[in-house]
């Protein structure tokens, strides 16, 4: 019942490889990309049905989902619980360190090429 090919290519093969990444099927409705909350308070709805497999992917890897090599590879400890990430990893908006003004002691010097 999916209607894109792309949709359909990105749910039989690459789903399985994504921690935490479930496919509920809804005969006839449009595919959508549904996000839960880790107490699975809907977050937000994505439609995918004009997205490419390729922007599909790169959206999911965006929102933090991780991505194994095969659907049985061992998925490492932090990514547990992807994309639900503890506050504590969560990078801060000044994300690239190299805009500070002060830059850490022990970076001065040992790269010259930032």
């Amino acid at each position: 019942a999916c209607r894109s090919p792309q949709v359909k290519a990105f749910v039989t093969q690459d789903i399985p490889l994504y921690h935490n990444l479930e496919m509920k099927h809804l005969p006839g409705a449009d595919p959508e990309l549904v996000l839960l909350s880790h107490r699975y308070e809907e977050l937000e709805r994505i439609p995918l049905s004009d997205m490419t497999r390729e922007e599909i992917n790169q959206l999911v890897q965006e929102l933090g989902f991780y991505r194994k090599e095969t659907p049985d590879a061992p998925v490492p400890e932090e990514f547990q619980f992807a994309p639900a990430k503890p506050l504590s990893t969560l990078p801060s908006p000044q994300a690239p360190t190299t805009d500070s003004e002060t830059p850490p002691k022990h970076d001065k010097g040992e790269h010259p090429d930032l």
